[in-house]
């Protein structure tokens, strides 16, 4: 259960006491914020010629008109945020794709360095076989040129 929090804050030049489950310091912040909105309102030409009902209606229109806004803004915001999570979404499925691709790749590329190390040990063999026929071939040939002395 909730603890009702009580404070004293001053709205328009009078003490009020407020109660609720928000910290004092989240009251005195709001009432801040109306003693802003009804000075600013009082520092319009006429405003405070106009009678007291006339003046509560324009506060109230007032904080109407920012809480609306503001919740135009956060529903802007939740839109920014489904898009950027819808592309974050792309980009990791995009990521995710793309490292199976690099890892096949990898495995063709070391099946392909095997290949050409097999390769290589073939032509060091046939190298080496070349090498013995010619010596075979050159051995062959002095002993006939021997021979035919």
């Amino acid at each position: 259960m909730n603890q009702k929090n009580y404070t004293e804050v001053l709205i328009d030049g009078k003490i009020y006491k407020l109660g609720g489950a928000e910290e004092e310091m989240y009251l005195q912040r709001i009432a801040a914020y109306l003693n802003e909105k009804i000075s600013r309102l009082k520092r319009q030409e006429g405003f405070t010629r106009l009678s007291s009902d006339y003046q509560f209606v324009m506060e109230a229109l007032n904080l109407a008109d920012d809480y609306f806004k503001e919740q135009e803004r956060a529903d802007l915001l939740a839109e920014q945020k489904a898009s950027m999570e819808k592309d974050a979404y792309s980009l990791k499925h995009e990521l995710v794709k793309t490292q199976l691709e690099l890892e096949k790749l990898q495995r063709e590329l070391e099946q392909e360095r095997k290949k050409n190390k097999e390769l290589k040990k073939e032509e060091n063999a046939l190298k080496s076989k070349l090498e013995q026929q010619n010596a075979m071939k050159a051995a062959t040939a002095a002993a006939a040129a021997v021979n035919q002395r």
